[in-house]
């Protein structure tokens, strides 16, 4: 395959730097310490399953599901190897 001005195996470093960002990302999001039995937000009991299942967790389901659909979503996009980010 053609790579143009990119060394060899240059795409594939690009792929492997972006995974881990990704899974960084992931692992810096995960709550950690001991889980709350009621959540931050608005007070409910967190059911002894989810406390079990998700070490750390600090809120409820449906605060949880609020608190993720606001999130800002990841494309997935590496800049860092674009050619557009090269030409500006």
């Amino acid at each position: 395959m053609a790579t143009g001005w990119a060394r060899e195996g240059a795409v594939q470093e690009q792929i492997d730097a972006t995974v881990k960002d990704a899974v960084e990302r992931a692992r810096s999001n995960l709550a950690t310490g001991p889980s709350l039995s009621h959540c931050a937000e608005c007070g409910e009991e967190i059911p002894l399953k989810r406390r079990e299942a998700i070490p750390g967790v600090r809120l409820c389901v449906a605060c949880q599901e609020a608190h993720d659909s606001e999130a800002s979503t990841f494309s997935g996009y590496n800049r860092r190897g674009s050619k557009d980010s090269q030409l500006r």
